[in-house]
Order: structure tokens, then C-alpha cells, then sequence
């Protein structure tokens, strides 16, 4: 049983990253189509074989080490990420998951928490201003938004009554209907957290040439990237099974309108990347500290309070 469940968990390794390169690709054409042009189109069919030769290109490149970088925790950081961003996905509640835990939320929560090192790792290694200003500003929004990210997240269950993720795909309960706000401030705590558009910081190529990442060509940069897509699409997957309902194990479509849903979320990403300017950081952080985090505190009380009342009527 174990060899199985470790079988299994590595094939959907293989697929998320497969998904996640594909992903890059729809990201592309969007941002083309966004910008009335046509994006990615030569190499293969409409170019759909694009991410096979970039990941080609990538990682046969050589490696080149900053001549002051710590040169072994330089090259583990982009390690540090990618593998993150894969074990979250063991949370997916499949077949062979261990999301049938009792405490699945905590279990996210406190490995969402470790992306942060992968970060503040490739910032601080490299030994270049550019990117260690990158990484301390990555690092202070993704904190700071996991704090609001995850008391919403906690409301949920806590009207949900369980903190395993299946409870949400045998219950089928459409939260953004009753609290559509709490799902936009999800939302947007989300983009926060992967570092995404219009809250890129950690990159903000206008002030710090590209931010955390700068000194990292090749193979590196693109375990880097493989790891922030892959964060992209859980947390799609995330939007859609706590606020959508997830789908049905029985039925068919049910499964193809959670996939459609996972790629519509994820392509909200790439809508704002292309839509939005990038935001002042001062009211980034005001954001959440003076907006998000005491509104969700409010909310969390009041449903915390409305079912003490409850469990004392009974």
C-alpha cells in the first residue's frame, strides 16, 4: 500500500508539472491576445510544443554562479521552492491523498508557510542588492497576506464544521454565494502570496532589474518558475473546492466544470498580470494590516459567535 500511495504521489508529480508547463504557455498566448498580437506560434502546431523547447533551452544551459554567491545554497534554493510548491499538492483530495487527515487545513497551511525560505534563500545567496531588496520585499508581503489568506480559510471550515478538504466535495457548498467579499479578499490575498501582478514585488523589474531571481539563469530559473506556476494552480484548485463546491467523484461532468474551473481561476492571474498596474508597496501592506485582516476578524467572530448561540439552543 505504501509503494502505491508513493507511486502515485510521484505520477501526479509528473502531471502537475506537465500541467504547469503547459500553463506557461496559455500565459503567453493570453499576454499575446492581450496585447493584439499573437504570441508563441512556431514551434510545433499553433506552438504548442513552445514549453518543450524552453525547457530544452533551460536546462542545457550552463551553469553560471555569481562570483560571491554561497555558491551550494544558491543552487538548493530553487530546490527548496519547486519542492514546496509539489508537496502541497499531495493535499488534493484524490484518491491516494493523504488529505483525509483529520487536520488537512493546518497541514496546508503550515507547509504554504515554508515558501517563503526558498524565497528569502535565492535572495540572500546570491549576494546582490538588487535581489536580497527582492527577497526581504517578497518575504513581508507573503507573510503578511498568509495571515489574512488563512483566517479567511479558517472561517470557511469553521462553517464547514471539519478541517479536512473532502468535507468540501461531500458537502458541495457554494461559499462565494454567501460570502462573496471573503472570496474576492481570497482572492486577492492569493495573488499577494504567490507574489503575482499586480503585486510582483519580489520581482519589480522597473526598480530591481528582476528582483530575487536576478542572478539565476537556466536549469535554476526555471525550477524557480515551475515552482510559482505550480503555486498558481493549487491555489486555483484551492478557490475552486472551498468556494465552489470541488466536484463530484461519480460524475463525469462534474469533474470536467472542476477542471474548467481550476483554469479559469489560475487564469485570473494572468487577466490582472496583464490588466493592472503594479501597486505602491506602503498601500500593499496597508491593505491587508488595516483592510483584510480586522474585516476578516470580524467575520470570524460573528460566525464564531452565531454558532456558540446555536450549539446553546440546542
Amino acid at each position: 500500500v505504501f509503494f502505491v500511495g508513493l507511486l502515485s504521489f510521484l505520477w501526479s508529480f509528473v502531471f502537475v508539472l506537465v500541467a504547469v508547463a503547459f500553463f506557461t504557455l496559455l500565459e503567453r498566448k493570453g499576454l499575446s491576445y492581450f496585447q493584439t498580437r499573437k504570441g508563441p506560434n512556431k514551434v510545433g502546431v499553433m506552438g504548442l510544443l513552445q514549453p518543450i523547447a524552453d525547457a530544452v533551452k533551460l536546462f542545457l544551459k550552463e551553469l553560471v554562479f555569481p562570483s560571491l554567491s554561497n555558491k551550494m545554497w544558491f543552487l538548493l534554493a530553487p530546490f527548496v521552492s519547486l519542492s514546496v510548491a509539489l508537496v502541497m499538492w499531495v493535499l488534493t483530495p484524490f484518491i491516494n491523498s493523504i488529505s483525509y487527515i483529520e487536520y488537512g487545513i493546518l497541514l496546508f497551511l503550515c507547509i504554504s508557510s515554508l515558501n517563503v525560505y526558498g524565497l528569502m534563500m535565492a535572495g540572500w545567496t546570491s549576494n546582490s542588492k538588487y535581489a536580497l531588496l527582492g527577497s526581504m520585499r517578497g518575504v513581508a508581503q507573503t507573510i503578511s497576506y498568509e495571515i489574512s489568506m488563512s483566517v479567511i480559510l479558517l472561517l470557511c471550515f469553521f462553517l464547514m464544521g471539519s478541517y479536512m478538504f473532502d468535507e468540501f466535495l461531500i458537502e458541495r457548498f457554494s461559499f462565494w454565494k454567501l460570502m462573496p467579499v471573503m472570496m474576492l479578499m481570497f482572492l486577492v490575498s492569493v495573488m499577494a502570496e504567490t507574489n503575482r501582478a499586480p503585486f510582483d514585488f519580489a520581482e519589480g523589474e522597473s526598480e530591481l532589474v528582476s528582483g530575487f531571481n536576478v542572478e539565476y539563469g537556466g536549469g535554476p530559473f526555471a525550477l524557480i518558475f515551475l515552482g510559482e506556476y505550480a503555486n498558481i494552480m493549487f491555489m486555483g484548485m484551492m478557490v475552486s473546492i472551498v468556494w465552489c463546491g470541488g466536484f463530484s467523484v461519480f460524475i463525469f461532468s462534474s469533474k470536467v466544470k472542476f477542471v474548467m474551473e481550476i483554469l479559469m481561476f489560475s487564469f485570473v492571474f494572468v487577466w490582472a498580470r496583464a490588466t493592472l498596474p503594479r501597486f505602491r508597496y506602503d498601500l500593499l501592506m496597508s491593505l491587508t494590516w488595516k483592510s483584510f485582516l480586522p474585516l476578516s476578524l470580524v467575520f470570524l467572530m460573528v460566525v464564531m459567535m452565531m454558532k456558540l448561540l446555536l450549539l446553546w439552543s440546542i
